[in-house]
């Protein structure tokens, strides 16, 4: 089979169409996500010419891998090793793009862009994630609801791929209407001005810190938000329990579990996970309990915390960093995403709350109506390979040395630098970059500024998820300049890490 063939299309669509979100799950949890894996290495094995390359590469004969235990035995593919080595035909199955109808984009560190084809079948799956939230969080289904996307429109993966997720549900049944102004602010309050007042809620859907950036700006242009009943839809970064209550005392939110949640997605994978209610009243619990959340965690930071469906995307961990499983147009086996994080079942994360004397769902806050899926967390801190997330681009150190390589500045800069985001005291999140100084420099008034300069030029030149995701009045960074070896950034005898978290 070269590719998904019309029929099953069809048949995929009407199954979506026509089968209720519990029903979904039923027959999910009936089924044994391992032996899916199994069967979907099979099929790459056969049908996909990489994979079955990389395994002659690796000296693997497939029909050796008859067990989950095999299965985990196998060699992780990641971008360089596998996305970047063979040809985009050759990665899908069939060896042709024939199945795909649309592509997504991601920026890579040089500036060279992946390009993430699929079919609009499998967006079904990632459609399921929005499904839950809107239904369950929202109930959505019983609510007339505009969403608003406000995630940048193009090739990059977040704005249409939300749109047509949305769209999908909308032709479910859901009393749905999507608009697509983008992160375009003046065309978002256009929309919510005109269209709001007729639904019986609003949902904002975008990056956390432009998401904000609505919500603060549209109030002080006379948009009276509470009025609206506004849930949130975030993606693309992490953020503190304490940020959502804000934004959640702005919107003049009344039950904060349930008017927002976070969107854990890829380009390469679609949405991976969510978060439920259950998950966020999990972490604002530990939000309030550092020593319990390092426990489980086994870091003082809060990670993203959702729950995700193995029979969608199958996670496992390595080093202590996850890999994904997943059929797509380019089907994902043990892909190695680089991001920092573990998996936790759902009869685990309930020992540990019950170890805290945690024993009922109204023990967290929520109704004791509440009725829980049972599936799975996983829980992510961010990119473990020195990416920084900044409204939602992928930000690499790469992109900064560049800035920072040009000639009216290596006279004074020795080329080291920390990047990272930070929040100011209202919650606003700035790009950081503090900047180490030759030994003996002492810096020019205009040293700083000249820089910052220097840095956006080129991460608008390189990375094309910065230039159309980040407003242009965020996207020149804050340079601090510090000494040579200075012991806060720039330590003697330790190794130099280029991000910060």
């Amino acid at each position: 089979m070269s590719y998904l063939p019309t029929t099953s299309s069809a048949a995929a669509f009407q199954n979506f169409l026509s089968t209720p979100l519990d029903n979904l799950f039923a027959e999910h949890q009936a089924l044994d996500p391992q032996q899916k894996m199994l069967a979907l290495f099979q099929r790459c094995a056969a049908e996909v010419p990489a994979y079955r390359q990389f395994l002659q590469a690796q000296q693997i004969d497939p029909v050796q891998i008859r067990t989950y235990s095999d299965f985990q035995h196998l060699p992780l593919i990641n971008k360089v090793n596998y996305m970047q080595t063979y040809p985009l035909p050759a990665r899908c199955f069939g060896g042709n793009l024939s199945g795909a109808d649309r592509v997504a984009v991601s920026s890579g560190s040089t500036g060279v862009p992946t390009f993430w084809p699929r079919s609009a079948a499998y967006e079904l799956d990632v459609a399921v994630r929005f499904e839950q939230v809107f239904k369950d969080s929202f109930q959505a289904d019983k609510r007339s609801t505009l969403a608003v996307v406000c995630f940048a429109l193009g090739n990059w993966v977040g704005g249409l791929f939300t749109t047509s997720c949305c769209w999908h549900l909308a032709r479910k049944g859901y009393p749905l209407m999507v608009a697509t102004p983008g992160n375009n602010k003046a065309e978002i309050f256009r929309v919510v001005r005109e269209l709001a007042p007729h639904f019986e809620q609003t949902v904002l859907l975008g990056y956390p810190p432009f998401v904000k950036d609505v919500i603060d700006a549209g109030a002080a242009e006379g948009i009276d938000w509470v009025q609206f009943k506004p849930k949130l839809v975030f993606a693309g970064e992490v953020f503190s329990e304490e940020w959502r209550s804000l934004l959640s005392e702005r919107i003049g939110s009344k039950s904060v579990c349930f008017d927002s949640a976070s969107l854990y997605g890829t380009a390469d994978g679609g949405v991976l996970g969510n978060e439920t209610p259950l998950s966020i009243a999990i972490r604002r619990w530990l939000a309030q309990r550092p020593e319990a959340a390092r426990s489980l965690f086994g870091e003082s930071r809060l990670p993203t915390l959702v729950q995700y469906d193995p029979h969608s995307r199958f996670f496992e961990v390595h080093e202590g960093t996850l890999v994904v499983s997943g059929e797509n147009s380019v089907p994902l086996l043990r892909y190695h995403i680089a991001d920092k994080g573990g998996v936790l079942s759902y009869a685990q994360i309930w020992d540990f709350l019950r170890e805290h004397g945690v024993h009922a769902v109204e023990d967290l806050g929520l109704d004791a109506s509440y009725q829980a899926r049972q599936l799975p967390f996983v829980y992510v801190f961010g990119r473990a390979d020195f990416t920084v997330s900044f409204y939602g681009a992928n930000i690499y150190p790469e992109n900064v040395t560049v800035g920072l390589e040009q000639p009216e500045i290596m006279a004074w800069v020795t080329g080291k630098f920390v990047l990272q985001t930070q929040e100011n005291a209202d919650g606003d999140k700035y790009l950081h970059i503090a900047v180490e100084l030759l030994p003996g420099v002492a810096p020019e008034p205009a040293l700083a500024p000249t820089i910052a300069v220097a840095i956006r030029t080129q991460l608008l030149r390189l990375n094309s998820e910065f230039a159309h995701y980040t407003p242009v009045e965020k996207q020149l960074p804050q340079i601090s300049l510090h000494g040579f070896a200075d012991a806060d950034y720039f330590p003697a005898g330790v190794k130099h890490r280029y991000t910060r978290g």
